[in-house]
């Protein structure tokens, strides 16, 4: 790279965004937030304008590498894997990776749907009693049946060190801490009483606390909090 990357996303939220984000800071890429930039917005508006770019992008997140503009986290994800030593070297193993970063991707828009269970356009004040019964389903029946499958994803890891590909550190793990404190922050109740059951899902989550650069992104004014705009949101009727 002879430039900082690029990252188009929206300002003020964490979001699909910070997967990449977790990423980048712990490869220590030199990257620029854009949005969060003065006049920022209209530089991630016009990455999405296929009038302007070749290949546009749905929605952010987005990253400019060089002559690159990727679009799509776990695409943006397997990218950086390859290029900062945050995936296997082998097909197999790149794979596998992707694989799993595709299902906690599917997560994450079940976590939105909590909250926005029948449209993005309208608010959640609009959609309260639908939400309510969306978010117990998802208490009670996916946020377990996710986990599981992500438990038995670690613990049955072949490599040593209780990462969940391979022996090594790679973007799935930073991807896994991010959905657990996610998960915590919207649904504190559900995950207190849900976490003695996931100990190898847990033990991973410490683990990437502890990382350096990790630990240091997330004590800095560059990791944006939780906030209700966001993906992750506390509403404390939706955790009863």
């Amino acid at each position: 790279m002879t430039t900082p990357y690029q990252l188009y996303y929206w300002d003020g939220l964490q979001g699909r965004g910070e997967f990449v984000r977790l990423a980048l800071e712990e490869a220590a890429a030199p990257y620029v937030d854009v949005a969060r930039r003065k006049k920022g917005m209209p530089e991630l508006l016009a990455c999405l304008d296929g009038d302007k770019v070749d290949h546009p992008s749905f929605a952010p997140p987005v990253l400019r590498a060089d002559e690159l503009l990727i679009g799509q986290t776990a695409n943006i994800l397997m990218y950086l894997g390859a290029k900062h030593g945050l995936a296997p070297r082998a097909e197999a193993g790149r794979l596998w990776a992707n694989q799993l970063q595709l299902t906690i991707a599917d997560i994450v828009n079940e976590v939105h749907d909590t909250h926005h269970p029948i449209s993005t356009n309208l608010y959640y004040e609009d959609q309260k009693k639908e939400a309510k019964a969306r978010a117990r389903d998802f208490r009670e029946q996916r946020i377990p049946k996710f986990l599981d499958y992500f438990e038995g994803v670690v613990a049955r890891n072949p490599g040593r060190g209780g990462y969940a590909v391979g022996s090594r550190l790679t973007y799935v793990d930073l991807s896994l801490f991010q959905l657990v404190e996610g998960l915590r922050y919207a649904f504190p109740k559900t995950m207190a009483r849900l976490e003695p059951s996931y100990p190898a899902l847990v033990a991973l989550r410490d683990k990437v606390a502890l990382r350096p650069n990790i630990a240091a992104y997330v004590r800095s004014t560059r990791r944006i909090q939780f906030n209700e705009d966001g993906i992750f949101r506390r509403y404390p009727e939706l955790d009863k």
